[in-house]
């Protein structure tokens, strides 16, 4: 048997060789399984588990971030300032802010009166409003009401320049022999008057009293602090409502 083999080897080999090579010629010749559009089963495959898959994020997902602002919000103590700096602001005698065209208040420790220079301006003295207010008037002052609400008609008076409206009541007064009370008010740093004639303020209910004014205009400050001007046209007037009976209001 050994003899026969080793005469006839190559007699099986050779058919063998050719079959291999029949074989891998079949294979890479597009015979096999890939190039036919179909794929042997992966044993992942086969067991059903997926294959992994790379994820897209899609834009409905994708984190998205505010733009910041390029305006940065005040801080509190900054909008403070900003109002302190548009709101007007008073004096340190709670003075609201002077029209432009109004004469600034001068304080009386700083006024410098030259009795060398007169001048003349006028002066009244009026309570009319309380004639249409008898009803609230206090029964005691009814019988000492001037019939025509006249205290002072209008009456002209020289004066040094500097002086105060205040001054210039005080003397027109004690001139003409009228009563006159006031008091100081260091919180407005000036004087208030209280009652002329003997007439006070609340006997025409509560809203009444002694207001004053100059050229038609109530100043906002006290009489004590308004330099008189040349030719001014000054008027104390008595209000039973707060100043508005008589075009004015009081502080």
């Amino acid at each position: 048997m050994k003899e026969w083999l080793k005469k006839n080897k190559w007699k099986i080999l050779i058919p063998l060789l050719a079959l291999a090579v029949l074989a891998a010629a079949f294979w890479y010749g597009g015979n096999s399984p890939g190039a036919r559009g179909w794929k042997p089963e992966t044993p992942s495959e086969s067991q059903g588990e997926p294959a992994p898959s790379e994820e897209i994020p899609s834009e409905s997902t994708a984190p998205t971030t505010e733009p910041e602002s390029s305006q940065k919000m005040p801080t509190e103590e900054e909008s403070s300032e900003t109002e302190a700096l548009t709101e007007p602001t008073k004096d340190r005698y709670q003075t609201d802010p002077i029209p432009e065209d109004k004469p600034k208040p001068v304080e009386p420790e700083v006024a410098t009166v030259d009795t060398t220079t007169i001048q003349t301006c006028t002066l009244s003295i009026t309570c009319g409003t309380i004639l249409n207010n008898m009803d609230l008037c206090d029964p005691d002052k009814v019988a000492i009401v001037p019939s025509n609400g006249v205290i002072l008609g209008t009456t002209t008076f020289s004066f040094s320049a500097g002086e105060s409206v205040f001054d210039l009541l005080q003397r027109a007064c004690r001139d003409y022999g009228i009563h006159m009370e006031a008091s100081w008010t260091p919180d407005y740093n000036s004087a208030y008057v209280e009652g002329i004639a003997n007439l006070y303020e609340f006997d025409v209910g509560s809203g009444s009293g002694w207001m004053y004014r100059v050229n038609g205009w109530y100043p906002n400050y006290g009489c004590s602090r308004y330099e008189i001007q040349p030719g001014d046209e000054i008027c104390f007037v008595y209000t039973c409502n707060y100043g508005k009976d008589v075009g004015g209001s009081m502080g």
